[in-house]
């Protein structure tokens, strides 16, 4: 009863419209303050140890890189060299924004930013080359879903957190469906641009021209790379190569590009304070929900009711698919992860689902919200751009999303497509 009261009260704070992170902190209060007045002087050291971590200070510092790279000239390079190889093939810019996207989700770990960074550029540019509106921010935004699954991944972050995974092991499990997801959109966007004729003609490709764009892209092509074998192989810390993510964007854009300015610096301090601080803040208080749910032993009530049902991994798995897609439809992704998290990893455990395959599929699984309206924080990002309806740039972006689904029910039932790699590097 006292957990369905919790639950009451989280929902009526906000449909009143109170922030999410609030709701839940202000949810915990009444629940503490009717139900358990002794223990009101654990809420702030609880608040403070959530969003006090270590591995909070790599969240910060690649979303600064992010930014960095954004206002540096790198996205550009990235845009310049994809265009140069998808130059013999039907879809074009279609094309060239599934591989930017990729290849940006290995450096800023946010699909939102992806979505601001890469949609800015490309869909004005897709529009002009025959690509109908609503097509080019559907794929904008459908893309840009890899930037939470692609290593680097801020989710993950927050994922490892609370489950207590290996962060580098989580990247490892997160490479093979992200890239599975960008495969198969590209083959979408061949085929739907090729049967609509959009941006039809192919242009020739020129050996020089392409060699110049790799040389010219070399240094924003290797961060991704370098930030990835540095965590999967122990190299460094999360947090250590998130601080040298930093320092490279800010070598590349003042040294060598020599687009970035001290001004846009402060801009993408000034966005990433905002942005870490918002997440830190529904941490903080989501950590004492968690804590109440823990007290009063919902997670161990929920794993008994699944268990008792009998049913095969595949079924449980599908309905945990379902779950996930239907609770980040309303919620963001990182108040998601942290609510999820505790109550469903030790059902899955139960089953036989590993903590990394888990992980991979509650990311996979919120990154479609990201693109699913009320909330679809990556439609909001778009409709920023283009001003356009966020249900029309979510009809544009349906027959992308369900490649995402295809992959999301692909690792859920095939544990090898998280495990193998992180198996094969030592997890």
């Amino acid at each position: 009863m006292a957990m369905f009261f919790l639950l009451i009260f989280l929902l009526l704070f906000a449909f009143l419209g109170i922030p999410l992170a609030f709701s839940i902190g202000a949810s915990c209060v009444t629940y503490l303050a009717t139900n358990a007045p002794n223990l009101f002087s654990m809420f702030p050291q609880k608040v403070w140890s959530g969003a006090y971590s270590e591995l909070m200070i790599a969240m910060p510092l690649f979303i600064l890189a992010g930014e960095l790279m954004n206002t540096g000239g790198i996205t550009k390079r990235i845009i310049n060299f994809c265009l140069q190889v998808v130059k013999p093939f039907h879809g074009g810019l279609g094309e060239v924004n599934i591989v930017a996207s990729m290849i940006f989700g290995g450096i800023s770990g946010s699909s939102v930013a992806d979505t601001s960074a890469l949609g800015s550029i490309l869909i004005p540019s897709m529009e002009e080359n025959g690509y109908p509106p609503k097509a080019a921010a559907g794929i904008t935004v459908a893309s840009s879903t890899m930037g939470m699954i692609i290593p680097p991944s801020t989710p993950m972050i927050i994922y490892a957190m609370i489950s207590g995974a290996s962060v580098g092991a989580l990247f490892m499990a997160g490479a093979l469906p992200g890239i599975l997801i960008g495969i198969t959109q590209l083959i979408v966007v061949g085929w739907i641009s090729h049967k609509k004729h959009w941006h039809p003609l192919k242009t020739k490709f020129i050996f020089k021209e392409f060699i110049s764009a790799i040389l010219v892209g070399i240094p924003a092509l290797l961060m991704p790379v370098f930030v990835i074998f540095c965590v999967s192989f122990g190299i460094c810390t999360a947090s250590e190569s998130a601080g040298i993510a930093v320092f490279y964007a800010v070598l590349v854009g003042f040294l060598l590009y020599r687009e970035l300015t001290w001004k846009a610096v402060f801009q993408a301090l000034k966005k990433t304070l905002i942005t870490s601080s918002s997440i830190m803040i529904i941490i903080g208080f989501t950590t004492i929900f968690t804590w109440i749910l823990t007290m009063m032993k919902v997670p161990q009530v929920v794993a008994g009711f699944f268990m008792d049902l009998n049913m095969p991994f595949w079924a449980i798995a599908l309905i945990f698919d379902l779950l996930i897609l239907l609770i980040g439809t309303f919620i963001d992704v990182s108040p998601a992860i942290m609510l999820l998290t505790p109550i469903l990893l030790p059902v899955m455990q139960a089953y036989g689902f590993s903590e990394l395959q888990f992980g991979a599929m509650m990311i996979v699984g919120l990154a479609i919200g990201l693109v699913t309206p009320p909330v679809g924080m990556c439609l909001n990002a778009c409709n920023k751009i283009n001003r356009m309806p966020i249900i029309d740039i979510f009809k544009g972006a349906a027959p992308y999303i369900v490649c995402n689904i295809i992959v999301l029910i692909l690792i859920s039932i095939i544990p090898q497509l998280t495990t193998w790699l992180p198996q094969l590097l030592g997890y």
